[in-house]
This record gives structure tokens, C-alpha cells and sequence, in this order.
């Protein structure tokens, strides 16, 4: 992939994470993301989030923004609208308590939503948060068969790259890319709230 943004002024890119908190995993992206001085975007499940509210907590600290993966992460596809609403809106009380704010960007479990849900967001004026750039940290490869494959077709500036933090994966791979990256330029921020 070449990338054909000519008008990107800040070459940022924005890392994104679902699934956790994960207390085996997260800490060391954690601390990773702050030698290098790099913020990301959290999409959290709710029930690890209440399991391990310390790392809720060190992730706002630092400068990450914390966003809704739903409660229980079900699929969604065969959810009710009610039903969806109750994982969104328990998720959204629960990370209120950690940055008090009310509605949080939400990206839907495994990326699946539907227009119902989508019109239900826009009426309602809140953010579906979804990514332009998949890593594949989720299919269990080799972390240095996946840093040449985002070598070979590498994330543009702007770009939102979808990674995982319940696994050891992309820390794994962002511990080689991140330094990688910089040196091209790159800075790393999370979306806004």
C-alpha cells in the first residue's frame, strides 16, 4: 500500500487497542507506550475494567483515552437493540468512574454493527470508533512474521491501527516498530474523547 495523503501536515498515527485490561499483558504496553513517550486509545471491555480498575486508572494517568468495548463482549449480531444498549450504557457508567465522562467512543465487539445501531448512534450524536489500519495481532502469527508484514504495507499518517492488549502480540511488535516509526517521523497520539 502506498499512501496517497499529500496534505497530512502531523504524521501521527493512532494506536488502538481492544479487549483488555489484561493484568498479564497491559503493563508492559503500558510502560512500553511511556518510555516512548506514545499515547493510544483503550477500547475496554467492561468486565475487565471493573476486574482491574488499577490499570483503568494508570491508563487515564497517563494520557490514554479509555473507550467502550461493551460490558461482556458478545456478539453483537445476535444481540437485541436493548441488549446492546445495556452492554454499551453499563460499560459507559462504569468508565465514567474513571474519567467522568458520560458517553465514550465505542467500538462494537469484533467490528460488527449494524445500521440500526449506527442511526441510533447518529441520532444521538455519540462516536462509532472503528480503525483504517489492522494489524492482525489477533490471529496468533509470530510478532516478527507480523512486523514485516506492516513493513511491507505500512500504516500511513492519520492512520488508526486496530491492536490488542490481551496478549503479549503487540507489544511484542510495537517494541521494534515504535522506535521504527519515529525515526520516519511519526508521532503517536490517541483519538480524541
Amino acid at each position: 500500500m502506498v499512501c496517497t495523503r499529500a496534505s497530512v501536515r502531523n504524521k501521527a498515527l493512532y494506536l488502538s487497542f481492544d479487549d483488555g485490561p489484561d493484568p498479564r499483558f497491559t503493563p508492559a504496553l503500558l510502560d512500553l507506550l511511556k518510555a516512548h513517550g506514545a499515547h493510544a486509545s483503550f477500547f475496554l471491555i467492561g468486565r475487565e475494567a471493573e476486574k482491574y480498575p488499577e490499570l483503568v486508572e494508570r491508563m487515564v494517568a497517563e494520557g490514554h483515552l479509555i473507550g467502550n468495548h461493551s460490558f461482556s463482549h458478545p456478539r453483537f449480531n445476535l444481540l437485541s437493540m436493548a441488549e446492546k444498549l445495556a452492554e454499551i450504557d453499563r460499560t459507559d457508567l462504569l468508565l465514567a468512574r474513571f474519567d467522568g465522562i458520560r458517553h465514550h467512543r465505542f467500538r462494537p465487539p469484533r467490528g460488527v454493527f449494524s445500521l440500526a445501531l449506527t442511526l441510533r448512534f447518529a441520532a444521538a450524536r455519540r462516536n462509532l470508533a472503528y480503525w483504517s489500519y489492522d494489524s492482525l495481532d489477533y490471529q496468533r502469527k509470530p510478532p516478527a512474521e507480523l512486523i514485516e508484514l506492516l513493513r511491507k504495507q505500512p500504516p500511513c499518517a492519520g492512520d488508526i491501527l486496530l491492536m490488542h492488549d490481551d496478549s503479549d502480540c503487540s507489544t511484542l511488535m510495537l517494541a521494534t516498530l515504535i522506535p521504527e516509526w519515529k525515526a520516519q517521523g511519526f508521532t503517536f497520539a490517541a483519538l480524541s474523547a
